[in-house]
């Protein structure tokens, strides 16, 4: 492993300099300026050196790092990883919250507070496994999925989505899979093209790149996706599938207004849009119908247990659009056969227990709580967050750059995620970080740990290129 002062000739690049940037990093690699295990520069180091802003330089190691090109590790630097692009994704979707350093609190994602679920679920195997019998040797079929799947429907009863049934159901690995498996079932075409709001989850974005689709980013305003923009989009790209988040946008957490909604389902009926609908924040007390009531014959509802109950049973549905729901059982089977007999027995018993249900309220009431707490601890700052949801939208004061107060947090034992992480890779990403809400650390840790942020907020570093 080497050290390197590259700092490379920017001008010779057209375009953004983070996409300057990136390529020059691309092509250093690729001629051998760069070799394999080289570390780069810290972002504020050739930052200084390019007299570009530190945001410039970690979006081009993003890409980078997307590509395959770069390797980052927490605590050593950024490396060069390869001399050709890798195959596959080369980003994880979970973080492994054992490798963060005693003390440090991660308000990347969202944490569920421990209450109870490991005794829910030891007592739920317990029961599954005295029902075990012959038939367990056997593939899982839709006939035998049934009572799961009208489970299903009463769990997301307090969804207004019109007409559900049981029919309507596919059950997936959870909502990611839930993704990738719309995806899989509607996409056609070599180069097909996807749209999502300009900020959004990443994972819509990983799974587009998995399905070999180009995502086009459709801009944002106070109420969520703007319908103009999706017109525009529309004209431009002959897009099949929307990715959307109406309830909890994430990463803004901006609710989307009835008629904004509807809107919307009349723009994807006139451009034969499916509509990609993603409710796994599950907020309580949702006063709007969803899309899917809007439009119930192409919207994909995706929900999950993961950010209610626990993400470790890898538990998620499908609500198919309607007289879509065998073609999204098909392609699941077709995909992984079903789920896991002893997954798919153990959720049923969660429903048919009560359990779920339990845990769900109580949950939502300990993220709340945490929620409350980050609040007033921010009440002085110009912060977006909704009752229920468990992230809020920090947009930063003068003096601080996402990248800079991301950095910054991360010395004072917080990591957070800065908007970067959100932009598509030609989209804009604002002056903002999103916070999550820890619920499985102690309340005194927590508590202290929005002290600390609160803290570097009121006190930005006198030098703003920092």
């Amino acid at each position: 492993m080497t050290d390197t002062n590259w700092c490379p000739d920017l001008t010779q690049y057209e375009g953004p300099k983070y996409l300057a940037l990136s390529r020059a990093l691309r092509d250093a690699v690729r001629n051998g300026t760069l070799p394999a295990e080289s570390r780069l520069p810290t972002v504020r180091d050739l930052a200084w050196r390019l007299e570009i802003t530190p945001g410039t330089v970690s979006r081009a190691y993003q890409l980078a790092t997307q590509e395959g090109l770069l390797q980052a590790t927490v605590g050593r630097g950024t490396f060069v990883a390869a001399t050709s692009p890798q195959l596959g994704p080369t980003q994880p979707l979970i973080v492994d919250r054992a490798l963060v350093g005693q003390g440090t609190v991660d308000l990347r994602s969202p944490s569920l507070p421990h209450l109870g679920q490991a005794q829910a679920f030891r007592s739920a195997m317990l029961r599954v496994a005295d029902k075990i019998e012959d038939d367990y040797v056997d593939y899982q079929t839709q006939a035998a999925e049934m009572d799961l799947r009208l489970a299903v429907v009463d769990w997301v009863a307090d969804r207004q989505m019109g007409p559900v049934d049981e029919d309507d159901i596919a059950l997936t690995y959870g909502g990611q899979a839930g993704i990738n498996l719309v995806l899989n079932c509607c996409l056609r075409g070599d180069r097909p093209v996807v749209l999502a709001e300009d900020l959004a989850y990443p994972g819509f974005r990983h799974a587009a790149r998995l399905s070999r689709a180009e995502m086009i980013g459709v801009a944002l305003d106070q109420h969520g996706l703007r319908p103009d923009a999706l017109e525009a989009a529309c004209r431009r790209h002959q897009a099949q599938i929307l990715f959307l988040t109406t309830e909890a946008q994430n990463p803004t957490s901006v609710r989307m207004p009835e008629h904004r909604r509807s809107e919307i389902a009349v723009i994807a009926r006139a451009y034969d849009l499916q509509i990609v609908e993603d409710d796994c924040y599950t907020v309580p007390d949702c006063p709007y119908p969803m899309i899917r009531a809007h439009a119930p014959e192409r919207t994909w509802y995706i929900g999950s247990f993961s950010k209610s109950v626990s993400a470790a049973l890898r538990f998620g549905y499908l609500v198919c659009p309607r007289g879509m729901g065998n073609a999204g059982r098909l392609t699941a089977q077709h995909i992984s056969f079903s789920l896991p007999r002893p997954v798919a027995d153990m959720a049923l018993d969660l429903f048919q227990s009560g359990a779920a249900q339990r845990l769900r309220a109580e949950v939502q009431a300990e993220l709340s709580a945490r929620l409350t707490m980050m609040v007033e601890s921010l009440s002085t700052q110009d912060i977006l967050w909704q009752p229920g949801l468990p992230i809020l939208w920090l947009r930063l004061p003068s003096g601080w750059r996402s990248s800079t107060f991301t950095r910054a947090a991360q010395a004072a034992g917080i990591l957070i995620r800065s908007a970067d992480e959100y932009a598509l890779v030609n989209g804009h990403a604002p002056n903002a970080v999103r916070l999550a809400v820890a619920g499985g650390v102690p309340r005194d840790l927590y508590a202290r740990a929005l002290q600390r942020l609160r803290d570097l907020l009121n006190n930005p570093p006198a030098d703003l290129a920092v």
